[in-house]
């Protein structure tokens, strides 16, 4: 990358004036007219070095060592910023690494080597996915593909809660509805889920059992068996969306391999929790910003969710991961804290722990909101979303805006075949240059544009093509930003340039012309670069790359 490379340049400049190691900071200007990229490391040396920075700025141009190729002028500007001007050879020779690399463009071996795990959707299987969850399900698809894409070893895990009591209404209200088929008056659990699926599992009982259970006190089965219908449903939906876990956990198993009980002495040994009332307290420092301490037991025995969630996170901390992603709502927002709390109270290294709150979603379908309670026979599944506008636009319009902003999922727009829908308008721009493409190929069977041959100077030049290269080359640089803040959004906000500058060059220059063969195939190898990182770009957003439309 470009940017890897004026660092190493500017270092040794820095080295050769024995000038004190400084953090260097490279931006691109936002007039185009100040160069491609700008630094201000003589403003951060000046106090230091008790000099004027246009003074230090110009010794550093001075000693810098740069290749012409691809740094084309230097100038000194301003209170002493030094602008940087890349060489129109740089981009073209990027244009044949892309040809070259194709879809390894834009990945590196960065974190190679690292083993992150990233936990999301984990909703309890107390009925199918709901339009609440899209968010998650959708944004973490994306991160682990971010995360690949720098070289992590990523595994993806789901984590469910089967022993509350969100679990035993689900059992109860399956035994309801089982009771009902015999007798209709029977009455259904004010706190029960009442769905159709609850009456499709306990039809299912009912097909295969008869009456044989209608005395039953021991609900496990109709628990047991909600949940797995439940999960075959979500499970459904997930593939619906493209999305594989390598790991399902659930909370039982905690308690099975005794991690719940070594959590519990292992607190009560090193004196962070005490008992009162009959409940099991874990002390909360107020330094750590926390006004009172923590029940994480109940006076019945019953621990809160925090204690299962420690000894989860603790468990995940022991199969030696790097990194450790987990992705919730913002119902979250304060509860996460006091669970990281208490696994780095137990001495594990937290750090390696990056919580994602994502903000709330509105869903609108033309002027009314969207409901989405599994409580209600109004709920909204994530499998009606996805039948309604398909699996591309919910991919697409639950990632498109930052997880920490609110997003507005407007319904209409997503279904809507035209320019004004967003993911409508980045998979038209890859299905055009296909179209162009073939086109080529068709009437101009002698262009060999395909191969990654380079072609003679001067023929890629005009302002557009030069404006398309740039956005190009910049690829790798938003793929690594990207991944290092954990937003896939902004890879969206990269291809929309992406499109707009290709529409632009295509509009103002001739790609096909039979008497300029070679300058048709330097610009048939500009479409064919496009294309590529528009593929890219969208294996990451996890969408597809239609070639006709």
């Amino acid at each position: 990358m470009i940017k890897t490379y004026l660092h190493s340049v500017i270092n040794n400049a820095l080295k050769k004036l024995n000038f004190p190691e400084k953090s260097i900071q490279l931006d691109n200007p936002k007039d185009e007219k100040h160069g491609d990229i700008t630094t201000n490391v003589a403003l951060t040396l000046s106090k230091e070095l008790k000099q004027k920075p246009r003074d230090i700025a110009q010794s550093i141009m001075d000693n810098l060592d740069l290749n012409p190729e691809i740094i084309s002028k230097v100038e000194l500007a301003g209170a002493g910023f030094i602008n940087f001007f890349i060489s129109d050879k740089y981009y073209i020779a990027e244009l044949l690494n892309i040809l070259t690399e194709k879809d390894k463009y834009g990945k590196s071996d960065d974190f190679t080597g690292k083993k992150a795990n990233l936990e999301w959707v984990s909703a309890n299987p107390t009925g199918p996915l709901h339009l609440g969850h899209g968010r998650q399900v959708c944004l973490g698809k994306a991160i682990a593909n971010l995360l690949e894409c720098v070289g992590y070893d990523v595994t993806r895990e789901y984590y469910y809660n089967d022993a509350g009591n969100q679990m035993e209404n689900l059992g109860k209200s399956v035994y309801a509805r089982y009771m009902q088929i015999i007798d209709p008056n029977f009455p259904f659990p004010e706190d029960g889920y009442v769905g159709d699926y609850i009456k499709q599992i306990a039809q299912l009982i009912y097909d295969e059992r008869k009456d044989s259970l209608k005395n039953s006190t021991d609900l496990s089965l109709f628990k047991k068996a909600g949940e797995n219908y439940n999960f075959k449903m979500i499970r459904s939906t997930l593939n619906k969306l493209g999305i594989h876990h390598d790991i399902f956990s659930n909370e039982s198993q905690l308690y099975t391999d005794g991690k719940i009980d070594k959590t519990i002495n292992e607190f009560i040994a090193r004196g962070l929790a005490y008992e009162k009332d009959g409940a099991l307290w874990l002390k909360m420092d107020e330094k750590a910003g926390f006004d009172k301490d923590k029940v994480i037991r109940k006076s019945t025995g019953e621990p809160t969710y925090r204690l299962p969630d420690m000894a989860y996170h603790i468990e995940k901390l022991n199969r030696g991961y790097d990194l450790i992603i987990d992705i919730f709502g913002s119902d979250h927002g304060d509860t996460y804290k006091e669970v990281l709390y208490g696994v780095q109270s137990l001495g594990y290294d937290t750090s390696k722990i990056k919580v994602i709150i994502h903000q709330m979603v509105t869903f609108k379908e033309g002027t009314e909101s969207v409901k989405m309670s599994k409580r209600s026979d109004k709920s909204y599944p994530l499998d009606g979303l996805i039948e309604e506008v398909g699996a591309d636009a919910v991919q697409f319009f639950f990632v498109m805006r930052g997880a920490n902003t609110h997003l507005d999922f407007d319904i209409a727009l997503a279904k809507e075949h035209s320019d004004k829908n967003p993911v409508y308008y980045l998979q038209y721009a890859h299905a055009r240059i296909c179209g162009i493409l073939r086109n080529a190929e068709d009437n101009f069977p002698g262009f060999d544009f395909r191969s990654e041959a380079a072609f003679s100077d001067g023929l890629i030049g005009t302002e557009e093509e030069i404006q398309l290269l740039k956005i190009l080359a910049k690829f790798p640089e938003e793929v690594s930003s990207s991944a290092a803040s954990f937003e896939p959004h902004k890879i969206i906000t990269y291809l929309n340039v992406v499109a707009e500058r290709f529409h632009k060059f295509y509009h103002n220059n001739r790609v096909l012309d039979a008497e300029n063969k070679e300058l048709s195939i330097a610009r048939l190898k500009v479409c064919l670069a496009t294309k590529q990182i528009l593929k890219n770009g969208f294996e990451i957003i996890g969408i597809s790359a239609p070639e006709r439309m």
